[in-house]
């Protein structure tokens, strides 16, 4: 297959690994991409919790609380650990935390002065 067509400056093979690189923003957006799934990465951000813990502060059912950490889990965005029969998560990259602190920061009100 040959290479598409760039504009001057940048050679396929560097459109190439952009594009590999979009795609994986584009599965972390779509993991990401849940009301939810976006409070328990804050809620997580600043110390480990159960699952009940989470389904408390959220004040939703345990069943979408398990929903939603199990995507997270799948994409790699939360870590597990096992204390006798209770599973801690916490935040499984900190480069999530960073990237939240950012994106919330679009959303925090201009200071009027």
């Amino acid at each position: 297959m040959p290479l598409p067509k760039t504009e001057p400056g940048i050679t396929g093979q560097e459109l190439q690994k952009l594009a590999a690189k979009a795609h994986e923003a584009s599965d972390l957006l779509k993991a990401m991409a849940h009301q939810t799934r976006l409070l328990i990465l804050c809620i997580l951000a600043n110390e480990e919790k159960t699952v009940s813990q989470i389904e408390e502060l959220l004040g939703v059912q345990q069943a979408m609380v398990s929903q939603q950490l199990a995507r997270l889990r799948m994409e790699g965005l939360v870590n597990t650990r096992r204390a006798g029969r209770l599973i801690y998560y916490s935040i499984g990259n900190a480069n999530i935390t960073i990237f939240m602190d950012l994106l919330f920061g679009m959303f925090e009100a201009p200071d009027v002065g």
